[in-house]
């Protein structure tokens, strides 16, 4: 890929930045003709086509052949080149990663779910991190140097502009992507994992058209991400969607943001784990019982194996999970009046167990005239959203401002 575009933009010449929406909207909108291009950017078609034509050349884009039509002249169709660069998204969850990597054109290349690793908040975690990523690329099947980005998905407070993480891996008065950049060799961007599943869901998964979305994350942690007409909204420093720690009970557990009765310490994948541990400990029986005293500790996913394996233990506290979870989520319809509300996350793989304690609660909590509209629907991306957000961050914020 003829890298002068890339050094254009970041300088910010008018017709790199022409050459920049032109990328993004293929982005969004797949192949389309000079004619419509010219119409959607607001450009003559003479400048539309000297502009495609350079892209041409740089091999940012291809001519994908004549369109068919009914009568006339056919017109040509432009589109993404997908081997004229790579991206690749890293998605980090509590006992493993999950590392993708896309064309440019935003197709899957290649994917690597569930490879091991603890996660620990330390500099040898982000070091392990590092290498496994590093071994990641190492090991693909397309050419290193054209790997233009990679996006980290990070837990807690990020801020994506500045490249900070004030939760996780903050050792240093710099930047953690400027770090990661510096050890695995390629440009790093970071973003916050439930903003990320979030785009993943608006771009490839369950949403069709809607603007006005709320996907809820619920993982080890829990999060939430918004898009408001269209954009997914970040907040004046990248924190918006800190939902697990809204102050919600009177309790003395303690969360590790370190604050007492947030919202993600008696609804989210941790408490799960916490409570499923507590009561087999007080004579509950469970599938995972034997599993207590073992060397290795439970994981998050055989709990959710054992809850479609219909453990009753495991059922219960799921179900009461989702009512808690429910009724906090009927606040947000209140609020933000969304049409789509997707839940998701690691605890969203048991289905019905959890969505229909959340129906249930919304129904019950939120305002008939308010709620109507919503649709409450569950991941269509799964256990691949934050892996395929993450990838497609890493394009998109090389392009644009999301």
């Amino acid at each position: 890929m003829n890298q002068q575009l890339l050094k254009e933009i970041e300088k910010g010449s008018k017709n790199a930045l022409l050459k920049k929406k032109i990328i993004t909207h293929y982005i969004y909108n797949g192949s389309s003709t000079l004619t419509d291009l010219s119409r959607e950017m607001d450009l003559s078609v003479p400048t539309i086509t000297k502009l495609i034509s350079e892209m041409c050349e740089d091999g940012y884009i291809n001519d994908y052949g004549k369109l068919e039509t009914s009568g006339g002249r056919h017109p040509s169709l432009y589109g993404l080149n997908p081997e004229s660069g790579y991206f690749v998204g890293v998605d980090i969850k509590h006992f493993a990663i999950n590392i993708g990597l896309i064309n440019f054109k935003g197709d899957m290349v290649e994917l690597k779910m569930d490879i091991p690793y603890l996660f620990e908040n330390s500099k040898e975690g982000l070091d392990k991190l590092c290498q496994l990523i590093s071994n990641f690329i190492l090991n693909a099947e397309v050419d290193a140097e054209k790997i233009l980005n990679i996006n980290v998905n990070v837990s807690g407070r990020v801020n994506p502009e500045s490249g900070f993480s004030f939760s996780q891996f903050n050792f240093e008065e710099r930047p953690l992507a400027d770090i990661l950049s510096e050890k695995i060799g390629y440009p790093v961007t970071i973003d916050n994992d439930t903003r990320a599943m979030t785009y993943g869901e608006y771009m490839q998964g369950s949403v069709k058209g809607e603007k006005d979305i709320i996907f809820v994350n619920v993982s080890w942690g829990l999060g939430i991400g918004i898009i408001i007409d269209g954009k997914i909204y970040k907040g004046k420093s990248g924190f918006s969607g800190e939902f697990g720690h809204v102050s919600t009970f009177e309790n003395e557990i303690i969360c590790h943001c370190g604050k007492k009765g947030c919202l993600e310490t008696e609804a989210s994948g941790s408490a799960l784990h916490r409570i499923l541990l507590e009561r087999i400990k007080k004579g509950e029986n469970s599938i995972l019982s034997k599993r207590i005293n073992s060397e290795t500790p439970i994981t998050l996913d055989e709990i959710i194996a054992a809850v479609n394996k219909e453990d009753v233990l495991c059922i219960e506290i799921v179900e009461e999970i989702g009512q808690k979870l429910g009724k906090q989520i009927a606040g947000l319809i209140n609020i933000f009046n969304p049409e789509l509300v997707i839940i998701g996350g690691t605890l969203s793989l048991t289905g019905d167990y959890m969505t229909q304690p959340i129906r249930t609660a919304i129904r019950k909590y939120s305002l008939n005239l308010v709620n109507k509209d919503s649709v409450i629907t569950t991941s269509k991306l799964k256990d691949k959203a934050g892996i395929i957000g993450a990838c497609m961050l890493a394009r998109s914020r090389m392009f644009e401002s999301i």
